[in-house]
């Protein structure tokens, strides 16, 4: 009954949510507050669904850790330890001053500081991805800090039942470590392999259980998936996966670790591997779905009867918690260097509390570090910050269009001009900017992504640093007598801005634009591109040809097909986008509508007389294509 309640709750806030632009998270916040605090419909305890739907954030570590190779780990050290290290002792250091200034003891202030320096790896990563934010400068800012904070719960866990009030603690000289081990273990709730062993024994089996990891994920992985892959068994091939994931999370409970953590490491392991995509397929529908249960889960956990009780001052210190993380945060960026768009969006995206909050609250009530009543508090103020994240996303947005208006970023110089200009240098880009490059042409690069230019620039391509829709970055890179612009940007609307830009300067200019899909193409054509080329298009007319060839059809009669059909969608493109109006949707404009069925029966026409003259006129020998595919 409960689980049909989850899901229902969840198919009807989620897309209302998405709808609305507030996101995923957002959704399954919202039906988790609808079914459990709002309407009454979840009277038992969500506790234990909860530790089921946490599996969700140890499989977003896991395949967030198929991500990165062990090389990529390393180079991140600098921002793991400086960056994540600053954040949680500035954080830490902030709150527990406020803290004590509330008259609370030293030992609940710190255990309260260092429980809200946390942030939420759950809804920050699964926010940064649907978004598209991950790659960018601050998303990987914002990811070095989470994975930070993730291998801090650990020392956590080992510190909180040292500041216990309870006697039985504090005092301790003598096996305090172990007792904290002890407590750890009872507030699991199941076996432990560091129980009552002395401070050595909890290292050495901590660190063996570290080493089974990567040894196991680095030797028999490989052979036991070779194995199950001969039985072409799909679900063996997701039972593996999924014993993996789970394994790790029960062996990191045993020694008191993280599941997040171990996961996460399992996963950089395997990174190198084959068949590291067969894990994420496997994994990732799960991964979704738990994260889903959790966020829900979240949000029918929250106390409305106390903050009914005094909702002033419980939302005064919510926003008070977010304003001062945020100004840490925003610190920390400034220090490392962050600006304009990448510091807004490390500062706004961690200033919630995390889920990890709600792990450490627990263990610290049980432990006797925290009053009942305070733990309430403490976790009513979590989930409220958690519920804040989609909104601080919606701020980071406006804030940042506002900004990159009014505030361009500041170029690099420019020291050469080329003829040929390529803005934006993704996956698309460069390989136009290679093609060009190797046909002995001059090329001058803009992308507003550092790492991307500095890869560039250390394979020797003279690459610039700098927003592309900036007028003076243009003017600067030789807009002014260049003879072609390649607009190959990832966001749509910035590069119908640029193209109109450029179009509006210099009526002359040649412009290819990269459009993303139909509608986009249009868009594109509106503001002045001289030609468009849909990214997935030419690769789609080709894979079309190899599927004619492979069922018998000629070369040379599969290359006249391609041809046939680009011709053919280039001139549909042309004659529909006059009828196309962005302010109407596509299935509300009817005249668009009908010309697109009179082009297609047109379509249908040409090709069944095309097939007949196939028929009757001898094919004439294979030639080289006219029109390269």
């Amino acid at each position: 009954m409960e689980i049909a309640l989850f899901l229902g709750a969840a198919l009807i806030a989620v897309p209302l949510a998405m709808r609305f632009g507030l996101g995923s998270v957002l959704g399954y916040l919202i039906a988790g507050l609808c079914i459990g605090p709002f309407f009454g419909l979840i009277h038992d305890d969500v506790t234990e669904i909860q530790h089921v739907a946490e599996f969700g954030v140890v499989m977003m570590l896991f395949l967030i850790g198929l991500e990165l190779e062990p090389k990529v780990l390393w180079e991140m050290r600098m921002r793991l330890l400086g960056l994540g290290g600053l954040q949680l002792a500035g954080t830490t250091a902030v709150l527990y001053a406020c803290v004590l200034a509330l008259n609370y003891d030293w030992r609940t202030a710190l255990a309260i500081a260092l429980i809200f320096a946390l942030s939420s790896t759950a809804i920050v990563l699964q926010t940064l991805n649907e978004k598209g934010l991950m790659a960018t400068a601050g998303g990987r800012s914002a990811f070095s800090v989470l994975l930070t904070q993730d291998i801090a719960v650990i020392p956590m866990l080992a510190l909180l039942p040292l500041l216990a009030v309870a006697p039985d603690v504090i005092g301790m000289p003598d096996g305090s470590i172990a007792r904290a081990a002890d407590l750890a273990h009872d507030a699991h709730h199941g076996p432990s392999l560091v129980a009552g062993l002395p401070p050595w024994g909890v290292t050495l089996v901590t660190i063996g259980a570290v080493a089974a990891i990567v040894l196991v994920g680095h030797f028999l992985t490989r052979p036991i998936y070779h194995l199950i892959a001969r039985t072409r068994l799909r679900e063996l091939s997701t039972a593996f996966a999924l014993f993996i994931v789970v394994s790790i999370a029960v062996l990191m409970n045993l020694v008191g670790l993280s599941p997040a953590l171990g996961a996460f490491l399992a996963g950089v392991v395997l990174a190198n591997s084959e068949f590291r995509h067969e894990f994420e397929s496997a994994v990732e529908p799960f991964k979704g779905l738990l994260l889903g249960l959790f966020f829900i889960t979240v949000g029918a956990s929250i106390n409305l009867s106390l903050f009914i009780s005094d909702p002033l001052s419980i939302l005064g210190l919510t926003f008070a918690l977010i304003l001062l993380k945020g100004a840490v945060l925003f610190g920390v960026g400034l220090l490392f260097k962050l600006r304009h768009r990448a510091l807004w969006l490390f500062t706004l995206s961690l200033a919630q509390a995390g889920e990890f909050g709600f792990v450490l609250i627990t263990f610290a009530s049980q432990t006797q570090v925290l009053s009942a009543g305070l733990s309430d508090l403490l976790l009513l103020i979590v989930a409220l910050s958690m519920l804040t994240t989609p909104f601080l996303f919606v701020i980071f947005e406006r804030l940042t269009h506002r900004i990159s208006d009014a505030e361009p970023v500041e170029p690099d110089d420019i020291e050469a001009e080329g003829s040929i200009i390529i803005a934006g240098v993704g996956r698309f880009g460069q390989v136009v900017d290679r093609m060009v490059q190797a046909a002995g042409m001059p090329v001058t690069v803009l992308d507003s992504d550092l790492e991307t230019i500095q890869l560039l620039r250390s394979f020797g391509h003279k690459s610039y640093y700098g927003d592309p829709n900036n007028p003076d970055l243009l003017h600067a890179a030789g807009i002014d007598s260049a003879r072609v612009l390649v607009v190959a940007i990832d966001d749509p609307k910035a590069a119908v801005k640029l193209v109109a830009y450029a179009r509006r300067i210099r009526p002359d200019l040649h412009i290819i634009a990269r459009a993303r899909d139909r509608l986009h193409t249009y868009a594109l054509v509106r503001a002045g591109a001289t030609q468009t080329a849909r990214e997935t298009f030419d690769s789609s007319l080709r894979v079309g040809r190899y599927v004619l060839q492979a069922m018998d059809v000629s070369e040379f009669d599969a290359f006249e097909h391609e041809k046939a059909f680009y011709r053919h969608d280039r001139h549909v493109l042309a004659e529909l986008a006059e009828l196309w109006d962005p302010d109407i949707p596509i299935k509300d404009n009817a005249a668009y509508i009908e010309r697109a069925r009179e082009l297609e029966r047109e379509r249908e026409t040409q090709m069944v007389e095309a097939a007949e003259k196939s028929d009757t006129t001898p094919a004439p020998p294979p030639t080289p294509p006219t029109v390269t595919p």
